[in-house]
């Protein structure tokens, strides 16, 4: 095997691409471009500064901050001192989730930002064993064992002087099987995992990545994802160093609302070709698209849909897009191109080519609607552990609802429970093997066994391989409903359906553990319910139980004579359900930093309202609990 780390990758690509800007930041109202060279030099002089600073090879590093070119900069910086990379989410308000990951990770020094210094001194007397705080910020004044990005850097350029050759030797003498980074899993269990990817772990999934699409040297991206996000991580930069391509990273404002305000600015001002994205980005993403299409008056709002309505009938399922029949409906494409998607498309700089989503499930009809406007989303499916892209739809090949065409070079398999390999079309636990597959996790070998078993990485997660040889993910397969007879069902489609369909439920799970039937914990949304009954008394026992009633007619929608009856089994959809006074949210911990819902820990904090739903009280809708929650 041919060593390939992440350091030679960036030397590979600061060679071919010197004078290509790679790093884009907004400064003082403009834009700065770094070059691949210009980037090679501070890269140096960091990486320099830190072992200077005591930083051995080996050292752990953690990394916390705002999406921005330090972060890149200080990354490459740790492989150049031969340490490792701790990413954080800044996203880790609670002190505890921080100083978990801080001691767990038996983290020596820690590089930070200003926005997230104040989190870090906090716990500073809970680190012992940190020996020094890195802060890629100016500020006024420093306290104990801190010191700024500058001085490491006047450190570094003296160091290099000295003795370049002997610096430049120690991030050249890493080899394929060292560690880059320990990336901590969201936590969807007590404490979460600390998942060890090798430098070959990366290269090899950006070259696997790389089978599946071509990302020409001019091509820019912003990357609106936070960057410790292992999916930001390979197809947001490391994909872009290779092909010598141009990143840019969001303003940082004043506050996360702030920042989340700047993206679309950003976007209309960096007109990025390819754009990645999460569901809930997505979700945002298109409430705007369709507040903009409402504000233009009843007709263009009448004309946007007929035109959606058209885009769905003649592109199908994306890849078979007017084939057969449908190019009848050829001529009126370019039509409602012109008069409508075009301008829809100039929001989002008028040059996005389309966008990959990662993360939890995009649903088919988001993917629908992304295609028939001009801005394909094409659904792709990988994990942490994976490093993260196991699969992707692609401009050559996609169908919706699928999570497209595997990496090569990777074996997948499906399994059964037993451990049995399945036929093509079978559903069961994904199984992957190849050099994207994880390490193992940080001090966790109970953990590891059972992720790990004969080289094969078991995802956890349901899927199948249909005849077109797409692999097809329908959720966790840990986290599937089980009838009482035994039979198993994945609760993500329906609950995507549900969301997706009804203005009156904000957020949901299905729960059916061997149970005589399924049911629902439900975030009923208030504001909705208002608007539709505002001529009722709100708060009044009338009022709510006709908001009562509103959902589950929402529900019944899948049922009987429906609208939509017929989509899932019904013998799935919630029977009854219980409304909660509160959302799943980061603070309750009950959603993790990528905004999935943690269905266990949801389970177990309304362990008793589940119970109530087996009960003859809890199977009437209209009980106290639920009039109560409104």
């Amino acid at each position: 095997m041919n060593k390939r780390t992440l350091i030679d990758l960036f030397e590979e690509a600061v060679s071919t691409y010197p004078n290509n800007t790679f790093l884009m930041e907004k400064e003082g109202g403009k834009w700065n471009h770094t070059s691949f060279q210009q980037t090679q030099e501070t890269v140096y002089r960091w990486g320099a500064g830190l072992q200077a600073l005591g930083v051995q090879k080996g050292d752990h590093i953690a990394l916390l901050s705002e999406g921005r070119n330090a972060w890149i900069m200080g990354e490459l910086a740790i492989f150049y001192a031969g340490a490792v990379n701790v990413p954080l989410s800044i996203k880790l308000e609670e002190s505890n989730d921080l100083l978990f990951r801080l001691v767990h990770s038996d983290t020596k020094f820690i590089m930070v930002s200003a926005g997230q210094l104040p989190k870090i001194r906090k716990i500073k007397d809970q680190l012992p064993n940190v020996q020094s705080y890195v802060i890629l910020t100016d500020l006024a004044e420093y306290q104990d064992k801190e010191i700024s990005i500058q001085e490491i850097a006047r450190m570094g350029e003296e160091r290099l002087n000295q003795d370049r050759d002997g610096v430049l030797k120690v991030g050249k003498e890493i080899v394929n099987d060292d560690p880059a980074t320990i990336t901590y899993t969201s936590g969807t269990t007590a404490d979460p995992k600390g998942v060890i990817l090798t430098h070959r772990n990366y290269t090899a999934n950006v070259e696997q990545s790389l089978t599946l699409m071509t990302i020409p040297s001019t091509h820019k991206t912003l990357i609106i994802l936070p960057l410790d996000h292992c999916f930001a991580h390979v197809v947001g930069f490391y994909i872009f160093m290779t092909s010598g391509a141009s990143v840019a990273t969001v303003q940082t404002g004043k506050t996360p609302m702030e920042t989340l305000k700047n993206i679309p600015i950003n976007i209309q001002e960096i007109k990025p070709n390819i754009l990645l994205s999460v569901p809930a980005l997505a979700k945002s993403f298109r409430k705007s698209i369709e507040t903009g299409v409402r504000a233009k008056g009843a007709f263009a709002e009448k004309l946007f849909k007929l035109g959606l309505n058209v885009a769905y009938t003649y592109n199908g399922d994306g890849w078979r897009k007017g084939k057969g029949w449908r190019f009848i409906l050829w001529p009126l494409m370019p039509l409602f191109n012109a008069l409508l998607f075009k301008k829809v498309r100039l929001a989002m700089g008028g040059e996005l080519e389309y966008m990959v989503g990662g993360g939890a499930l995009l649903d088919k009809e988001m993917q629908d609607f992304y295609f028939a406007i001009g801005m394909p989303m094409y659904q792709g499916y990988g994990l942490s552990e994976a490093t993260p892209v196991i699969s992707s739809n692609t401009p050559q090949k996609h169908k919706f609802g699928t999570s497209g065409v595997m990496v090569k070079p990777m074996e997948l398999l499906i399994k059964d429970a037993e451990g049995r390999t399945l036929p093509q079309g079978e559903q069961g636990e994904i199984v992957v093997r190849g050099e994207n597959v994880m390490a193992g996790y940080w001090k966790n070998e109970v953990a590891t066994k059972e992720t790990l078993r004969d080289g094969y990485l078991y995802t956890g997660d349901l899927g199948y391989v249909d005849k077109d040889n797409l692999l097809v993910v329908l959720g966790r397969f840990k986290s599937l409903l089980i009838s009482s007879d035994g039979e198993k069902y994945s609760p993500e489609g329906i609950e995507e359906a549900l969301l997706a369909s009804s203005p009156y439920i904000q957020q949901m799970i299905l729960y059916n553990n061997q149970s005589p039937y399924t049911t629902a914990l439900i975030v009923p949304n208030i504001e909705k319910l208002k608007q539709k009954l505002n001529h009722e008394t709100w708060g009044s026992e009338a009022c709510r139980t006709k908001a009562i009633g509103l959902i589950a007619d929402s529900i019944n929608e899948y049922r009987g004579r429906g609208h939509f009856a017929g989509v899932f089994p019904e013998r799935w959809l919630p029977s009854v359900f219980a409304l909660l006074p509160e959302a799943f949210t980061e603070q309750n911990g009950m959603v993790n930093s990528t905004m999935k819902i943690v269905r266990g820990k949801v389970e177990k904090h309304y362990a008793n309202r589940i119970d109530h739903l087996y009960t003859p009280e809890g199977k009437n809708i209209y009980n106290d609990l639920n009039m109560n929650a409104l």
